[in-house]
């Protein structure tokens, strides 16, 4: 009997992600699935090329890594009517995450068997395009900074954001939504969220829900250091908004950002720009493959 499996799925392999023993052990057990093609990318202009290669074989594309693996197979799929797939080694997941996607092949094979999928939005920041999270603060200097080291994993990436909030100076920034200033002031955290966390569950945006069509908006105002153990319990509890240090928007219009700092994040990763920036959402741009331990969007329209 022929494997459902066969020209199914195509695993986009980062290498570089991950802790190295979980990724040679992933790497391992896609190697012995003789019915899956997995193959290694060591760039992102690779990443896209093999995609594109590959695309008209292939009805499931898997990104093996972090968000920043899976933010480069995406941007190929959008607008197609190919689904996205994740198997998460990388230090944040937040996106794999937020969708019920496991470190785990057989539950993520019986997914692609199965062959459902959920149209989520996506959000354009200039000519970038955002599935899960984007911002300059905190995140992005602490993104631009974990890009430099050799250590990759959740502690270092712990010990690298204590180190930067304890130096962090608030970054003066202007928001605009359809035109109408809304916010013109200091701020330690700028977040544009399209889905609810940064990953590792740390739930900067609780109200976000990644097909709606709004485009949500966090601002953090500086706030006395010492109450920064607060700020990580509010995170990871979902109770971010309660902070009077926080205001919190939801918008599907366009948004104009202004700063004159560059240095930001799209899905974690580190990007410079700069300029004026526009925000916008695109309606139900991407299918995803839905994973069964994710009840949260079952009910949503596929």
């Amino acid at each position: 009997m022929p494997s459902p499996y066969t020209n199914k799925a195509l695993f986009i392999l980062n290498p570089k992600a991950g802790v190295p023993p979980v990724k040679l052990f992933m790497s391992a057990m896609l190697g012995h699935r003789k019915n899956l093609q997995c193959i290694k990318s060591l760039s992102i202009i690779e990443s896209g090329n093999l995609i594109r290669e590959n695309f008209n074989k292939y009805d499931v594309f898997v990104a093996v890594g972090g968000d920043g693996t899976v933010h480069t197979v995406a941007t190929e799929l959008i607008g197609s009517n190919k689904i996205l797939g994740v198997l998460p080694i990388g230090s944040g997941n937040g996106f794999a995450k937020e969708f019920g996607f496991k470190p785990n092949i057989r539950s993520l094979l019986k997914d692609i068997r199965q062959g459902h999928s959920l149209d989520i939005d996506v959000i354009e920041i200039n000519n970038n395009l955002c599935l899960n999270v984007a911002g300059i603060g905190l995140d992005s200097f602490v993104a631009h900074s974990f890009n430099k080291l050799k250590l990759r994993g959740f502690l270092p990436y712990v010990a690298l954001t204590l180190k930067t909030f304890w130096q962090l100076r608030p970054v003066h920034i202007t928001v605009r939504c359809d035109g109408e200033e809304t916010v013109s002031e200091d701020l330690y955290v700028l977040t544009i969220a399209n889905s609810r966390q940064f990953g590792n569950n740390a739930f900067i945006a609780p109200d976000a829900v990644p097909n709606d069509g709004i485009i949500d908006i966090v601002m953090i105002r500086p706030f006395p250091k010492i109450m920064f153990l607060n700020f990580i319990i509010r995170l990871f509890t979902g109770r971010i908004k309660r902070s009077k240090y926080v205001r919190y928007i939801r918008t599907d219009k366009e948004v104009v950002i202004e700063t004159e700092e560059t240095r930001f994040h799209v899905d974690g990763e580190p990007l410079e720009i700069k300029g004026k920036v526009i925000v916008r959402i695109k309606r139900r741009a991407l299918k995803v493959l839905k994973a069964a331990r994710n009840k949260r969007f079952w009910s949503s329209g596929s």
